[in-house]
């Protein structure tokens, strides 16, 4: 996922990236879990639409993920005494407390992922954090896919956190951290998946945005005090609801390879302020959170805050 950013450098990358996407042939684009898309290597791909269409989203074939999507943290880095405040306990519990099953769980915004299924089911919306580890920079600080790939790989081979196909691995880096492969740039988080101790594992990075608040925070003053981890906590929830998805890549996007989330990336529709002036638009396990929109697959399809609600473009 990107974010539009103020400064004019970011911007011209920004456009660069639309237009590389205009000018390729978008009946076969297909997603990269960071968000935009690339041409598929299969030309035929397109003809499995099925489960429901007209919604300015299409089913590709794939699976979703069933029943009780699980969570597992990797704090990597510093989350302790970092050289931002966000890289602290205090966003420790913010975002274990977002994931927790007062939070997202069942609530009317994550149940808009139940608008999507495949030929089995559809997704139920429910979302729990089972289990947590750390990581003191086993792979340096600075890191390429490949190695988000070898973080989890270490996590699940050293039972750090149990091997388990109908999850999502979370690789949380503190704001020294960077990802080679476009941090701050060209995306703010992704997902993926891949073949890890013989299972399908679904996986995602998501930097500390402290490390580019003109980037990756829509706020600098945030509702819980904590830019870094409300910058975090958007980014997760949009990487969530695109692996629950889209877990394969192969699942639920539009023609021009965009997922779910990625059609409301950076859309927060109206919002509340907070006592410190913040803005928020959800409010979850006793928190405020600005937190992007997803796509609703139903009534002809658009960005809403919650289940069933009224769709807004902005």
């Amino acid at each position: 996922m990107r974010k539009g950013i103020t400064t004019l450098l970011f911007l011209l990358v920004a456009l660069t990236l639309v237009n590389a996407q205009v000018t390729q042939n978008a009946t076969h684009l297909v997603p990269t879990g960071k968000g935009w898309g690339v041409e598929s290597q299969d030309p035929g791909s397109d003809s499995l639409l099925q489960v429901i269409t007209g919604n300015g989203i299409n089913y590709h074939g794939g699976p979703v993920m069933h029943g009780q999507q699980n969570v597992y943290f990797i704090w990597y880095g510093n989350w302790t005494n970092g050289s931002h405040a966000s890289d602290s306990q205090t966003s420790v519990n913010l975002l274990s407390a977002l994931f927790s099953s007062t939070g997202l769980n069942g609530s009317p915004y994550y149940r808009i992922n139940t608008t999507y299924g495949d030929n089995s089911a559809n997704v139920s919306g429910n979302v729990v954090l089972i289990n947590s580890t750390t990581d003191n920079y086993s792979q340096g600080t600075r890191l390429s896919d490949s190695k988000v790939k070898s973080i989890v790989s270490s996590a699940i081979s050293s039972a750090r956190l149990p091997k388990d196909a109908n999850a999502l691995y979370f690789v949380l880096t503190s704001s020294d951290v960077s990802e080679s492969s476009g941090f701050c740039t060209q995306y703010c988080g992704w997902h993926t998946h891949a073949t890890i101790s013989g299972s399908d594992i679904k996986y995602a990075f998501i930097g500390n945005p402290d490390r580019c608040p003109s980037a990756c925070e829509a706020q600098t003053t945030s509702p819980n005090g904590d830019s870094g981890a409300d910058g975090m906590a958007s980014v997760m929830t949009h990487e969530a609801e695109e692996t629950v998805t889209d877990p394969d890549l192969n699942a639920w996007y539009d023609s021009s390879g965009a997922e779910d989330a990625d059609k409301c990336a950076w859309k927060f529709g109206p919002t509340s302020k907070a006592s410190n002036g913040a803005k928020y638009n959800q409010t979850l396990a006793g928190y405020h959170w600005l937190i992007q929109m997803e796509w609703e697959n139903s009534r002809g399809g658009g960005c809403d805050q919650v289940l069933g609600g009224t769709f807004y473009t902005n």
